[in-house]
């Protein structure tokens, strides 16, 4: 039986700290989500806030494919007045074929919380659920605080379940609300659960434990049909259930199907999608689609990853749409060496001295604090001056940064640089915001007409790392920049104990290498040089 999947992203995803999404932010969420092949898509609660309510008046334009759309509630608030609650009332507006609504199931919640009896709650679970089937709705419910419940008084609980399945839902879905369940309680609970109630189960974890993940797939083991979880795990304090991971782990490890989803190999573009929209870095360690989840970095490992990569990798990352990356540190042999020209498309000579003396310089300037992991253009650049395929294009012979102070007023600081091309010298100076962009401008304005080529690219981002911080402000400090020219990025690194010579360091590279990769694209005869 295929396993349904349950994203609930744009509900619960949002209530995580720092996480905000527009209106149409969850439309593009939403159609990226039907494309991926989700079953049923959470919209959010339509009777808690405006935009989620123009949410769900937008997203019936939408033409979804495969998925269904879900809004999401709670059960009426007074017995007595079941057809008037106005959250009832604002799920059937939402007009969506599903409706999630969620429900008490812990005791202490019932009678600390919501103030009433058993019975009264029971009575309550089971008219809400009633009323919107009867309106031609299928429903879920979603038993809040269950797996707390059912450890705490299991009668109640399963009392609970099955008011819901006698009012019509389609799906017990199981809440590991606080988070805080082990893989083998849910195994048992969600067992005991599908003998009493034999309608389909659902389960809902949160990551308080560091365990929703394995939480989710041990309620599948135990038999649960249908996961609840959001993209990369968002969602309030420690995060839901990640379906990127538990997506994987189904179709690779358990060997199990889901509903629509065909193409796994789309799983790392969805996880940065998602990212993007949410205008958060991608989490570089995410397990299958992560930068860093395929990166090797030790020379033993690499030597065995190139001979067969399943040595040290334990599914082949083109499945889920990412790759393999091999890393030059202070830990790389000669094979994280040979790995990375082949990748960049450059050819070593197999026997010599060359690598070995790579290998050396490479360690060298690790122990200086240099780092090769996001500067692989300087990593090019000194392959390539290894190999006598490279000269700096320009030399810096000369810097001065001032930068002066005044009160009231804004700030000056200016570069000036003395700047060797060729045969000739360039004395300049610029001002910036700042000194690093002082000394960016200064260095473009020496350059510009030697290289007018250079207008294309801009620094994309900068980051500064103190080391040996035992030393304070006399300590070195490692700049890492990444430039792009409108279609691709690249990094470089500059190290020193003064700021302003490690980002010169860092920007001449970046120029330098820039203008190494348009030579290399230029038919033989064309000159780079512009006079």
């Amino acid at each position: 039986m295929a396993i349904e999947l349950y994203d609930t992203t744009l509900r619960d995803g949002t209530q995580g700290e720092h996480i905000n999404l527009s209106v149409q932010d969850k439309l593009l969420i939403t159609e990226k989500l039907d494309e991926f092949g989700m079953d049923f898509i959470e919209g959010g609660w339509p009777s808690s806030n405006p935009k989620d309510e123009e949410f769900f008046l937008k997203a019936r334009k939408l033409t979804l494919d495969r998925s269904k759309l879900c809004s999401f509630g709670s059960t009426a608030r007074l017995l007595q007045n079941i057809e008037n609650d106005p959250n009832l009332q604002g799920l059937l507006h939402s007009e969506t074929p599903v409706i999630t609504i969620f429900g008490k199931t812990w005791i202490a919640h019932t009678s600390k919380g919501l103030g009433i009896s058993e019975e009264e709650n029971a009575e309550l679970i089971y008219r809400s659920v009633s009323f919107l089937h009867s309106h031609g709705r299928e429903v879920f419910f979603d038993a809040e605080h269950f797996f707390d419940g059912f450890k705490d008084n299991p009668l109640f609980a399963l009392r609970m379940l099955k008011a819901a399945a006698e009012g019509g839902a389609s799906r017990l879905v199981l809440c590991d609300t606080n988070g805080g369940s082990l893989p083998h309680e849910i195994d048992a609970i969600v067992r005991r659960v599908l003998a009493e109630t034999g309608i389909p189960v659902g389960i809902h974890s949160h990551n308080d434990g560091d365990l929703a993940v394995a939480n989710s797939l041990a309620a599948v083991i135990a038999g649960a049909t249908h996961i609840h979880g959001t993209i990369n795990g968002i969602g309030e304090r420690c995060g839901n259930a990640n379906l990127i991971s538990i997506i994987a782990n189904i179709m690779l490890k358990m060997d199990r199907n889901f509903t629509f989803v065909e193409h796994l190999s789309q799983l790392t573009s969805l996880s940065k999608f998602v990212y993007e929209i949410l205008n958060m870095p991608p989490d570089g360690k995410a397990p299958f689609v992560g930068r860093s989840a395929f990166a090797h970095k030790g020379g033993i490992h690499v030597s065995a990853v190139m001979k067969d990569s399943s040595l040290y990798e334990h599914i082949d990352p083109k499945l889920v749409g990412n790759r393999q990356r091999v890393l030059v540190s202070e830990l790389a042999g000669q094979s994280n060496i040979r790995y990375k020209a082949q990748e960049l498309g450059i050819e070593l000579p197999e026997k010599g001295e060359l690598l070995k003396n790579l290998v050396n310089h490479i360690k060298e300037l690790e122990h200086k604090g240099y780092q090769f992991d996001g500067a692989e253009a300087s990593f090019e650049l000194i392959l390539h001056r290894e190999l006598g395929n490279f000269n700096p294009y320009f030399e810096v012979r000369e810097s001065k940064v001032t930068i002066e102070s005044r009160k009231g007023s804004k700030n000056v600081d200016q570069a000036v640089l003395k700047v060797a091309v060729g045969n000739e010298i360039e004395h300049i100076a610029a001002d910036g915001d700042g000194p690093v962009n002082a000394l960016d401008k200064a260095l473009r304005k020496a350059l510009i007409r030697f290289y007018p080529q250079i207008k294309t690219i801009k620094l994309v981002d900068y980051k500064v790392r103190v080391l040996e911080e035992k030393r304070g402000t006399s300590a070195k400090v490692r700049v890492l920049i990444e430039t792009g020219n409108g279609r691709d990025t690249w990094g470089t690194v500059g190290v020193s104990t003064n700021i302003i010579e490690a980002s010169l360091q860092a920007l001449c590279d970046s120029m330098n290498y820039h203008l190494f990769i348009l030579k290399a694209s230029i038919p033989s005869g064309e000159e780079l040089l512009q006079d």
